[in-house]
């Protein structure tokens, strides 16, 4: 591996080798308070990270107040993760190329690549194209200016907190050094990690996964697989019992007007997605088979996967049209959404049967 950011280099090798130095200091001047700062701090940056960093800047999956952004560009300055405009510039190039050589953190150059070699190897100028949007923020432009001083200011106001309640080693081991190590990883863990370990659940095409205990560790981030396949989701997990607290954390804030416009994709475009990818991989399973029983039951993944997406295109097509009618023609198009539901339920149903079918006969890894 050749170096080519020896500034990240130094950064990242210097505060695990003290780190690791500080360790039997830290034990000698244990004290839990060092603890429960660097959950705090570590709470406030992960959440800055995934809320802000990634699922506002990034992919502007909802808006945000000026108060919360800043809020967010704040508390971001503890994880040392660079600007949210270069950090968005990043994940955007990784989402729009994805396992290819020009992904900055492509899983297929290896796992410690995907983790970390990347910030010491990984060189693309900065296209400002990527992040026009962000450019015209005044707060992302003044935090990215100054995120040097910012995080030195925040970070030392941590430190100079700890060390009223603590001893300064405790204060700069619990609240800078391993909370910095955790943000790190835990981010660095979906980059890597979340490409190589855990299950395909929409988008069998691509290296990204969904992996429950990655969502306990990164603030919801682990259902990467979702993610990669609908970016455009403030939820990464969908299901009521997916542990995604920075969906939660969003939904109040909503509520009480921090954020507005939460982006959503609606379960039908979902099931559509679902049935689309089924089918591709039903097929491609098919093709090598040519018995007549093979024969009938592509011949049937075709007709019910044709009739599903188009019953979901036609309830998507009225759900929007819903928006613009008169009282009188909403009633009518409600009831036709309600008919329409009805018949896609069956299909649903008869999709679901007949992937299961094939996956006891086929040995086909489906979606479900």
């Amino acid at each position: 591996m050749r170096i080519k950011h020896w500034d990240n280099f130094t950064f990242i090798a210097g505060y695990h080798l003290l780190l690791i130095m500080l360790i039997p200091a830290f034990v000698a001047h244990f004290e839990w308070s060092a603890l429960v700062l660097c959950f705090v701090t570590f709470m406030l940056g992960g959440f800055a990270i995934t809320a802000g960093y990634h699922r506002l800047f990034s992919h502007r999956t909802y808006k945000a107040s000026p108060f919360f952004e800043s809020l967010n560009l704040f508390f971001a300055t503890f994880a040392v993760e660079a600007s949210a405009l270069q950090w968005s510039h990043d994940h955007r190039l990784h989402h729009n190329h994805v396992d290819t050589d020009k992904d900055p953190y492509n899983i297929h150059r290896g796992l410690f690549y995907a983790h970390i070699g990347w910030l010491f190897t990984h060189q693309v100028p900065f296209n400002d194209r990527i992040v026009q949007d962000l450019k015209k923020n005044p707060r992302v432009m003044f935090q990215y200016k100054h995120m040097v001083v910012l995080s030195l200011i925040s970070n030392g106001l941590v430190f100079a907190i700890g060390c009223l309640f603590m001893h300064p080693i405790a204060s700069l081991f619990g609240g800078l050094l391993l909370r910095v190590f955790l943000i790190h990883h835990c981010t660095w863990f979906i980059n890597s990690l979340a490409h190589v370990w855990g299950s395909k659940t929409y988008a069998k095409e691509l290296s990204a996964v969904d992996n429950g205990i990655l969502a306990f560790l990164t603030f919801g981030e682990g259902y990467h697989n979702y993610h990669h396949a609908m970016a455009n989701d403030y939820r990464n997990g969908i299901r009521w019992y997916h542990f995604d607290p920075t969906k939660w954390l969003l939904w109040i804030c909503s509520k009480i007007g921090l954020v507005y416009d939460l982006r959503r994709v609606h379960k039908v475009r979902l099931q559509k997605l679902l049935v689309s990818k089924d089918r591709e991989l039903l097929l491609e399973r098919f093709k090598s088979e040519l018995d007549e029983k093979t024969i009938e039951l592509r011949k049937r993944a075709e007709e019910l996967a044709h009739t599903f997406e188009e019953t979901a295109s036609l309830i998507l097509k009225k759900i929007r049209e819903l928006k613009d009618t008169t009282d009188a023609k909403r009633k009518m198009l409600k009831h036709e959404i309600r008919e329409l539901k009805r018949e896609l339920r069956i299909q649903w149903k008869a999709w679901i049967e007949l992937t299961q079918f094939a996956v006891r006969n086929y040995h086909f890894a489906h979606a479900h």
